[in-house]
């Protein structure tokens, strides 16, 4: 029996105590941001190449973003399909709301599709849309009875917008004014045959999630059948309801067969070791390999978890670069110069290997040439972490991060 004490109070300490510790530091960190405004950061204006027999824009500034986002809304004629992960009820998501709302009016086919936990402490009057809009609130929880079905725990953390045919948009924005001005994040808008593919990814979501009524808002969503391919352009998508989560083997993939660089930008770094491998690895045969993260995040937790990769990536020689005051928030890698990836999947577990995501791979060195000018805007901001700085920390910091190691498989 004595045993058996020992055992249990033993895994409540290894258990319990990171997650007290994670609690804790989440208030401390909430309490000392009161009142705090972001710094100014650089950002370059929207640029445009050419991707096969359309258009590739890519947008660092929200406020660039969401004019043009808001454009194509009010410019649509027959559909609109938005989705997003974080839709704040202030002055920016009212636009939007407007915006579509005043689309519908017009005639316009509206579907909007938004995460509820995500919106949890959005106004629920916020959240009432006229009928003729057709909304899918993705449920907090969506398992039911099945209980023990991890397929149904995945939160939809896309974001994206399609127009008629004529143009989408994906990458790492959330709505809400913070986004617009604040934040620094990536994303890009498509036009050409490759917005089928993304029209797509949007109705097979709402197919698979959508209740089975007969009200108009929930009927299926179905599309015709592309006429074209855009060969240089992809969508990977993490669909945990049927288990499929490509985007990690896109970017191992990639890494695995960079001979150059491989530039890679991420709001959180929570990857499992063979992802870390597989940079050591491309930095250990002669890849210039960089890794540029938030110097402080909106997670305090995630930024504590992720260092405990720092040893070893630096001893690897693979470059940590902290963006520095201000949330940087983008999604996004490049590799030798002419592959790149913009989406709304973090390289950490819950986007890897959890979550409903999406990413746009594009074969192509224009786009690849945009992105590298921006990851070196960035890198400009930085404060790169040096293999001194990282082995001179104090105890204090060492004992923190072994403290919360045994949360890192969660997150």
């Amino acid at each position: 029996m004595a045993l058996r004490t020992v055992v249990r109070r033993l895994l409540l300490a290894v258990v319990g105590v990171p997650f007290v510790v994670a609690i804790a530091m989440s208030l401390v960190d909430s309490y000392r941001r009161r009142g705090k405004r972001p710094k100014p950061f650089p950002t370059r204006k929207p640029g445009t190449v050419t991707v096969g027999d359309g258009e590739v824009t890519t947008y660092t500034f929200g406020r660039d973003l969401y004019d043009d986002m808001l454009a194509a809304i009010g410019s649509a004629e027959r559909q609109i399909l938005f989705e997003t992960y974080i839709w704040k009820a202030d002055a920016t998501g009212e636009r939007f709301k407007r915006a579509l709302i005043e689309a519908a009016d017009r005639g316009v086919d509206v579907y909007i599709i938004y995460d509820a936990f995500a919106n949890l402490v959005v106004s629920p009057h916020f959240q009432r849309f006229p009928a003729h809009v057709k909304v899918l609130r993705y449920p907090m929880y969506a398992a039911g009875w099945r209980f023990f079905d991890l397929r149904r725990y995945g939160r939809d953390h896309r974001k994206l917008l399609v127009v008629d045919d004529n143009v989408g948009f994906i990458g790492g924005y959330n709505i809400g004014s913070a986004y617009e001005t604040e934040w620094r994040d990536t994303h890009v808008r498509i036009s050409g045959p490759a917005v089928w593919d993304l029209k797509r990814a949007f109705a097979d979501f709402w197919n698979l999630n959508r209740r089975r009524r007969l009200r108009a808002s929930e009927r299926p969503l179905l599309l015709e059948t592309a006429s074209t391919w855009e060969p240089r352009i992809r969508f990977q998508r993490n669909v945990p309801r049927l288990w499929m989560f490509p985007i990690r083997g896109m970017y191992l993939e990639a890494i695995n067969r960079a001979s150059k660089n491989v530039w890679l930008t991420t709001a959180y770094f929570l990857p499992d070791q063979d992802f870390v491998d597989a940079l050591k690895n491309a930095a250990r045969r002669g890849v210039d390999v960089r890794l540029l993260l938030p110097l402080k995040s909106n997670h305090v937790v995630a930024d504590w978890i992720s260092r405990g990769y720092f040893g070893q990536l630096l001893a690897a020689g693979v470059r940590i670069l902290r963006f520095k005051d201000a949330m940087i928030h983008a999604k996004t890698a490049t590799v030798d110069g002419n592959w790149s990836s913009v989406g709304t999947a973090n390289i950490d577990r819950l986007s890897l290997q959890g979550n409903y995501e999406i990413n746009v791979e594009v074969i192509d060195g224009s786009l690849a040439g945009e992105l590298e000018e921006i990851f070196l805007v960035d890198q400009s901001n930085c404060l790169e972490l040096t293999s001194g700085e990282w082995e001179a920390r104090d105890l204090h910091r060492r004992f923190t991060e072994l403290v919360l190691s045994p949360l890192r498989p969660l997150l």
